[in-house]
């Protein structure tokens, strides 16, 4: 099933990468910044939100797929590298955090890949502390897109870097987690 409902809304998702990355490209005078943070929030906002609902609708409708599973994670991963690389080029995330947080991405995958490869995929699922790694990195970014203050009782930037700091803290906590996990089979499997 290379084309499903589920399938084209993890199409959907990828496809909005170059309009994401384009709004903060538009000349300040056919948007300003201020609407171009509320535009980018709201796409990646969408993009996440499709997410969801693309698991939900493959499971609903019985419509998951090999690929389907393949396509999904690859287009998370890609809209977060968008959105972090975006966030670095505007000032708004400092350069190491980025870098911790899609160093791991590649790290996970990879080692997902050798462990699906020797028939040990169980052992790198998905734990409880990457859903929270995760959690915290999808509700920071936004913020940090939105970037600016909500009247003056709310700072988006200020809450937004405390959760992508505590998100880059669980990436590598998770990361150390995973590896664990798998240096016991790559004693076994040379």
């Amino acid at each position: 099933m290379l084309m499903n409902l589920p399938n084209f809304l993890t199409w959907l998702r990828i496809m909005a990468i170059p309009l994401f990355v384009g709004i903060f490209y538009l000349p300040t005078d056919w948007m300003s910044l201020a609407t171009q943070n509320l535009v980018a929030t709201i796409v990646f906002g969408g993009a996440a939100l499709t997410d969801w609902l693309d698991g939900y609708l493959a499971r609903a409708l019985n419509q998951t797929s090999a690929f389907g599973a393949f396509l999904d994670p690859v287009a998370d991963k890609l809209m977060v590298t968008a959105a972090l690389i975006v966030l670095v080029h505007l000032d708004r995330l400092d350069p190491s955090i980025a870098l911790i947080i899609i160093g791991r991405e590649i790290t996970i995958s990879a080692l997902r890949e050798w462990m699906a490869q020797i028939g040990k995929s169980r052992s790198v699922a998905v734990s409880f502390l990457g859903k929270i790694k995760t959690a915290a990195q999808m509700v920071a970014i936004p913020l940090l897109l939105y970037h600016d203050r909500i009247d003056d009782t709310f700072d988006p930037q200020m809450v937004g870097t405390w959760l992508i700091y505590i998100a880059a803290i669980l990436t590598l906590w998770s990361m150390i987690y995973y590896l664990r996990a798998a240096i016991p089979h790559a004693t076994h499997h040379h």
